[in-house]
């Protein structure tokens, strides 16, 4: 009896299986400090949002961190088998995965180098609160660095989405004469872009989370019509 998954393909399935899974539980947790958990704390009352960050937070930051990276680790992995089997950049599938692993590769990043550096400090900053000492000085900054960082993972995410699930379903027109270069720089520009806010720049439209959705739902739209322009 043979079974599908003991071949190169269902090895390929699993890896996907699992992609889905990690990435469920990471993009879920961020939508869930952005559109829940953000709202609860702006309205409730100091001790039980320090108790929340010290007890809560802790928890579904562990599952939102480690979702991010298995969910990159497994990308890779279907990458790489795909490479194996065949990889196509010039091509509409090659364009929407590229697109959507470099916008996912880059809130991978904001996750593990900015939000979890800067929530550890909040995270003590109330651990010291609750235990009878004084709020860290530098967590208020920490704190916004985190939001902001987390905000713009939102709105990379409606984009990173829209063109992962495009990979599949979205036939992108390409044709010998298609600037793949051309597109490549200025997806590169806009995605670096926003990326710099994230790092240096201001909430701005970010703050509400009406905002962050009006914004990655544009973003999705602009960056389709480019691609169908130049392609």
């Amino acid at each position: 009896m043979d079974f599908a998954l003991l071949t190169a393909d269902g090895a390929m399935f699993l890896l996907r299986w699992m992609h889905v899974f990690f990435g469920i539980v990471w993009i879920g947790h961020l939508y869930y400090f952005n559109f829940v958990q953000g709202a609860f704390f702006a309205e409730t009352d100091a001790a039980t949002k320090n108790n929340a960050i010290t007890k809560l937070v802790p928890r579904a930051l562990w599952w939102f961190r480690y979702g991010a990276l298995f969910t990159f680790l497994t990308g890779v992995g279907l990458i790489t088998g795909r490479m194996h089997q065949g990889f196509n950049f010039a091509s509409s599938w090659g364009v929407n995965i590229l697109t959507s692993m470099s916008m996912a590769t880059i809130m991978f990043l904001n996750v593990w180098l900015i939000i979890w550096p800067n929530q550890k400090i909040v995270i003590a900053s109330a651990t010291q609160v609750l235990g009878g000492g004084q709020a860290l000085p530098e967590a208020p900054g920490a704190a916004a660095k985190a939001g902001l960082a987390s905000r713009t993972n939102v709105f990379f995410s409606l984009a990173m989405l829209f063109f992962m699930v495009g990979a599949r379903n979205l036939n992108i027109t390409t044709s010998e004469t298609s600037n793949f270069v051309a597109l490549a720089v200025v997806f590169g520009i806009i995605i670096i872009g926003i990326e710099l806010n994230a790092l240096k720049g201001k909430m701005g439209p970010l703050t509400t989370v009406k905002g962050v959705i009006h914004c990655g739902v544009a973003l999705a739209v602009v960056m389709y019509v480019i691609a169908e322009v130049l392609l």
